[in-house]
């Protein structure tokens, strides 16, 4: 039987990133991707320029109509603007008992911006966090979590650990932002450690990589892989997204998700075989 993964995340009109990005990650990963839409946003290449938040009784009924008939095998939490919207997730997880939950905690845009008030913030890291198998900050969004300014691969790694002891989930920072590039750290809630080295691809067009990444990360826990594995095959998923050189839009474009076309039909075909 095809598993199963919800992506519960903002929309991108663009499609590089959001709902979108996530549902086409999801299938090329091979599962089948479900959605409940936290938010709609006006945005493409160059940023966003409106956002539409849905109402929390709204999201919770979108849940609900998932959780009851297709139940997801594993849940993928981006984009959530604001504190009420974050309780109805977590109390609706929490009710159905959902599995394999990753959160990419959106909480600063690229341009710096932060996109969560004191408050929300406040209730991501006590009620969302908690309920975790991994958690995929980047830079700024582990030095938020942290509280501290990080400058070097021993900072992220020490942040990571102390994160994953705080809120008793695996945290995966995310390289970037000038520091350590594509490498990412791992740190287990059993203490374990593990370095994910990243090739490093020459394209600027790099919108929706954090969304992608954890989307796939969702869909390989959703198709039984340990964390590690699914931590693997996702960097190895997003590589070949960048490499395929998609140039759209005037600003920093999206990644080809079917990876140039030509390497679909290969990389679904090394789906059914692993």
């Amino acid at each position: 039987m095809m598993k199963t993964a919800l992506t519960i995340a903002g929309s991108d009109s663009s499609g590089g990133a959001g709902i979108q990005a996530d549902l086409k990650t999801m299938t090329m990963n091979g599962v089948f991707a479900m959605s409940a839409i936290t938010a709609l946003t006006a945005q493409n290449t160059t940023g966003v320029t409106g956002i539409f938040n849905v109402t929390p009784e709204f999201l919770k009924a979108q849940l609900d109509a998932v959780f009851t008939d297709i139940f997801p095998d594993a849940v993928k939490i981006g984009m959530v603007s604001n504190g009420e919207l974050i309780l109805a997730i977590g109390e609706t997880l929490k009710e159905y008992q959902a599995r394999h939950i990753v959160v990419d905690p959106v909480m600063v845009a690229t341009s710096g911006a932060a996109l969560l008030e004191p408050d929300a913030v406040k209730i991501l890291k006590e009620k969302l966090l908690p309920l975790a198998e991994v958690i995929t900050p980047n830079i700024p969004e582990t030095q938020i979590l942290w509280g501290r300014g990080i400058h070097s691969a021993e900072e992220m790694e020490q942040a990571a650990k102390e994160i994953s002891k705080a809120y008793g989930c695996n945290v995966l920072c995310k390289g970037g932002h000038s520091l350590n590039d594509a490498n990412d750290v791992l740190a287990e809630t059993d203490g374990t450690v593990t370095w994910f080295v990243g090739t490093r691809v020459d394209n600027p067009n790099t919108h929706g990589t954090g969304c992608t990444l954890s989307s796939a990360i969702a869909a390989n826990l959703a198709k039984g892989y340990d964390l590690k594995e699914a931590v693997k095959r996702a960097k190895e998923y997003i590589t070949q997204a960048l490499e395929a050189g998609l140039d759209l839009g005037k600003g920093s474009g999206p990644m080809d998700h079917t990876l140039g076309g030509v390497n679909t039909a290969k990389w679904l075909n090394h789906e059914k075989e692993v």
